[in-house]
């Protein structure tokens, strides 16, 4: 069951926890000092709402708590990337991959890559 919907502030943990972990709220709050600037109270609400969600677990360690994520990257990502592709292209990536080519927001590395996945896709 996925837990329930991640806001961007939450997201923000979630990455520094997915490259790291177990953490302190503290490691957290200096992981993100130079993108956010975020209290050390901030850093632990947003743990509670993580926790609270089913995304985070921790375990106690003397008066410290240390934060381990509980969602995987990949399937949090493929929730949202299914949750887009519904929401604003009617549940079909093809066109998502059209408004992307319109956009020219492809590089020659992209869709050298979009080309070896529909080889594999095809095999």
């Amino acid at each position: 069951m996925a837990p329930e919907r991640i806001s961007d502030a939450e997201h923000a943990v979630m990455e520094v926890l997915w490259q790291r972990s177990p953490l302190t709220a503290a490691d957290v709050a200096d992981a993100l000092a130079d993108a956010r600037d975020w209290s050390l109270q901030t850093v632990k609400t947003l743990l509670s709402r993580l926790t609270n969600k089913g995304a985070v677990s921790y375990d106690q360690d003397g008066r410290r708590y240390l934060y381990s994520p509980i969602l995987a990257r990949e399937d949090y990502v493929g929730d949202e990337s299914r949750r887009l592709v519904d929401r604003l292209f009617g549940g079909r990536a093809a066109p998502l991959i059209a408004h992307l080519a319109e956009q020219k927001t492809f590089t020659a590395e992209d869709l050298a890559e979009i080309e070896r996945l529909i080889g594999e896709l095809k095999s």
